[in-house]
C-alpha cells in the first residue's frame, strides 16, 4: 500500500530499476551503466542511488531521475522490504534467477558488483558515456592547463599515467601498489616507441607524494605533467590523453571508456616488453576487470 501510494504521486519513478551502488567513483559508475543498460534493453527506467547524493559533477546528477528523496525512499523502501531486491553480490549468482526477478517486479532494487551484462553495455555505451559527461567546470579548466602545457611544443603524444596508491598498498596484499622507478621504468619504455615524437606525460595520482621533479629528473627526454586536479578533473585528463596505462583500475578503465583511447594495464606486461600492441581498447579491458 505504502509503495502503491508514492507511485501514484510519483508516477515518474514506475517501472523502475533502483540501482543501489558501493564502493567509489568509478566502480559506482559501472555498476550503474549495466543496470542502465539492462533496464533499456528491456524498457525500464533505472535511478542510480548513489549518484543521487554524491559525486554530482556528472551530468546523470541533473536528471529529474536522479534525487535525494527519492534515495531515501529506496533505501528505507527495501530495508523494509516494501521494495524488493536483486542482490548480485557473489561473483557465482544465479544470473538467470534474479533476471527473472528484476522483470517479475515492475519496481525493484538491483545491488551488487556482479550486476553485469556487457554486451548490453556495449550496446548503449553512447547514451552511457553522454549520461556521466563531466561538468564543464572542471574539464575547461584541464583543457586549458593542457594547451598551456604544451603551447611549444610540436608533433606531441599525450600519455596518461595512473599512479594509484592509498588503498592499493593494502587490497591483494599491495602487489599493484607500483613504486615511482617502475612507472619511470614503463614511461621510459613507452617513450621508445614513438622516437618521433615528443611525449608529453600527464600524472594521475592520489598519493600526494608523488614528486613530478623526481620524475622529470629521471626522464630528462620527456616531459612530465602534474595538474594535481580533483577526482573529475583528473577523470577528464586521462581521457584527453592518446595512450593511458596503469595498474587495473576502474578509474583508469572509465577514463578510457569516452573515446576508446588505448590503455595497458601494467601487471599484463613488463616494461621491457612494452610494445604498442600491449595498449587495448575499453572493450577488452572492461571484461577483464580484476
Amino acid at each position: 500500500m505504502i509503495l502503491a501510494a508514492f507511485l501514484l504521486i510519483n508516477p515518474n519513478y514506475n517501472n523502475m530499476l533502483f540501482a543501489r551502488d558501493k564502493s567509489q567513483m568509478c566502480n559506482n559508475l559501472l555498476q550503474f551503466a549495466h543496470v542502465y543498460a539492462w533496464g533499456r534493453e528491456h524498457g525500464r527506467k533505472s535511478m542510480s542511488m548513489r549518484f543521487s547524493y554524491k559525486y554530482k559533477f556528472f551530468k546523470i546528477s541533473s536528471s529529474r531521475l536522479v534525487s535525494f528523496p527519492m534515495y531515501l525512499f529506496a533505501k528505507y523502501a527495501a530495508a523494509l522490504r516494501i521494495l524488493p531486491t536483486a542482490s548480485f553480490k557473489y561473483e557465482n549468482c544465479d544470473v538467470e534467477a534474479l533476471e527473472k526477478k528484476m522483470l517479475r517486479h515492475r519496481n525493484i532494487v538491483v545491488s551488487g558488483w556482479y550486476a553485469r551484462w556487457y554486451d548490453l553495455f556495449l550496446k548503449y555505451r553512447n547514451e552511457i558515456c553522454d549520461m556521466f559527461e563531466i561538468d564543464e567546470r572542471y574539464t575547461s579548466v584541464v583543457k586549458t592547463k593542457m594547451i598551456e602545457a604544451e603551447s611549444n611544443s610540436k608533433n606531441v603524444i599525450r600519455l596518461g599515467v595512473h599512479i594509484r596508491r592509498g588503498d592499493y598498498a593494502k587490497w591483494k596484499n599491495g602487489i599493484y601498489c607500483y613504486d615511482n622507478d617502475t612507472y619511470i621504468n614503463y614511461i621510459q619504455s613507452f617513450a621508445s616507441l614513438y622516437p618521433e615524437s615528443e611525449v608529453h606525460v600527464y600524472l594521475s595520482t592520489n598519493d600526494p607524494g608523488v614528486s613530478v621533479d623526481y620524475y622529470q629528473s629521471q626522464l630528462p627526454a620527456i616531459v612530465i605533467h602534474l595538474l594535481a586536479g580533483s577526482p573529475p578533473e583528473d577523470l577528464f585528463m586521462l581521457s584527453e590523453c592518446d595512450y593511458v596505462m596503469g595498474p587495473p583500475s576502474t578509474f583508469s578503465l572509465v577514463a578510457v571508456m569516452y573515446r576508446d583511447i588505448p590503455l595497458c594495464r601494467m601487471d599484463t606486461v613488463s616494461a621491457g616488453q612494452l610494445t604498442k600492441e600491449a595498449f587495448l581498447s575499453f572493450d577488452y579491458w572492461f571484461r577483464r576487470i580484476v
